[in-house]
């Protein structure tokens, strides 16, 4: 059940170790007196995502029409560093970064993605990929923090990141003459054993494991999308022949195969588990396989999964906040479907109402008055196990739970 990028978390991990695992089960809720940001969104303690979850929420705001209050804008862009990256959150911005501050990848791009959407922030969003191209790996790919090895999940975020700020992938190119379109089809798998997934790192032995959250990255990724995918005008019938990947478009289509054959097993939606309990609904990696099943022309199967989650993801999202009906806004704008109306739900309606009021929003269908009052903004408990993991060691942490994973 999470919400993303717990893939890229999971990766730091394997490569600095797990020491400080108990670190992460502290309560992740704010005692009474923390006083949070009021520019804001969530709950919840923003330590290991508020910059993912911000920049989620105002680019699903900026996607369906909704002008974002200031103040929530201001709060993203004040988050980031002199250097151009950004951490997960840093509590006091008027301090200024230094060694010790883990900026990562997933939290720039993340904000990257969303600035350009909201515009007016040129200077902030080359600061943003700048920094990016400044710790691009001699693969061309993109690991969570400075430093580590190329993952799916961070490689196929930057992607996002670059295209969203009108930059060619392909054009940014490491030390050693490579670029993402380069590193991405050397984390893709084989065909028949392991379905042409895109792999997740062990964190003993570094060796690859298919892995859904990293393929529907590492899709997205090659086939040059962000976050905002439009759903397809036509759609593809069949799922594409897998084949050795050699090149980003065959990566992406063996990982579009791998997702409609897990889906298929699944009745459209992913599972997944933690450890000593059973095998429950996996809704973030269900919306983020919608995108990419869209992007790769897939619709009717994206539009199939995203009915599933009109149908069961409301209590997983009032329980995760802002970045979780951001994901669900995201899933229904590609498959074609009203994020006022999905399920009954009004997710922009929800969405709005875990932070500050934005400036402008259209009306909507109603809500039941439930919906307008979500405290909540955390995200998947795997996500923030995974990054309390990183962040004890002294390396760097964060989200996209989808983010290790699974709620």
């Amino acid at each position: 059940m999470n919400v993303r990028r717990s893939a890229a978390v999971l990766a730091a991990v394997a490569v600095f170790g797990s020491a400080a695992a108990p670190a992460a089960f502290a309560d992740d809720k704010p005692s009474p007196s923390a006083a949070l940001p009021s520019g804001l969104y969530g709950k919840t303690d923003p330590k290991f995502d508020g910059v993912f979850r911000q920049s989620y929420a105002l680019l699903a705001q900026d996607t369906e029409g909704v002008k974002p209050a200031a103040k929530a804008v201001d709060w993203l862009t004040g988050q980031q560093c002199a250097s151009g990256g950004f951490a997960a959150y840093r509590a006091d911005s008027s301090e200024p970064c230094n060694s010790k501050t883990a900026v990562d990848s997933n939290s720039t791009a993340a904000a990257v993605q969303a600035l350009a959407a909201l515009g007016k922030q040129d200077q902030t969003v080359k600061k943003g990929v700048d920094w990016l191209k400044s710790v691009q790996n001699k693969d061309g790919g993109w690991g969570y923090n400075p430093g580590m090895p190329s993952d799916a999940n961070s490689t196929g975020i930057v992607v996002g990141a670059l295209v969203a700020a009108g930059r060619n992938p392909a054009d940014m190119k490491s030390q050693d003459g490579k670029s993402a379109y380069d590193a991405l089809p050397k984390l893709a798998m084989d065909c028949d054993k392991d379905g042409g997934a895109f792999g997740l790192a062990d964190a003993k032995s570094g060796k690859l494991s298919p892995n859904a959250d990293a393929t529907a990255a590492g899709v997205l990724g090659s086939l040059g999308k962000g976050l905002v995918v439009s759903a397809p005008k036509k759609s593809e019938t069949a799922a594409p022949k897998c084949a050795k990947p050699d090149t980003a478009t065959q990566a992406a289509g063996n990982g579009v195969g791998y997702l409609l054959d897990t889906l298929g097993k699944t009745d459209d939606h992913l599972m997944s588990s933690m450890p000593g309990s059973t095998d429950q609904p996996d809704f973030g990696n269900t919306a983020d396989s919608v995108l990419a099943l869209a992007a790769a022309g897939q619709s009717e199967r994206a539009k199939t999964s995203a009915e599933w989650l009109a149908k069961n993801s409301a209590d997983w999202a009032k329980q995760s906040g802002p970045a979780a009906y951001s994901q669900l806004i995201f899933a229904a704008h590609a498959a074609g479907m009203d994020p006022r109306d999905f399920g009954g739900a009004d997710l922009v309606k929800q969405l709005n109402a875990t932070g500050p009021a934005p400036e402008t929003a259209s009306k909507s269908p109603a809500a039941s008055d439930a919906d307008e009052k979500d405290d909540d903004g955390g995200v998947s408990v795997w996500w923030i196990i995974g990054v309390g993991m990183v962040a004890g060691i002294g390396i760097g942490f964060l989200y996209s739970g989808n983010r290790k994973k699974k709620q």
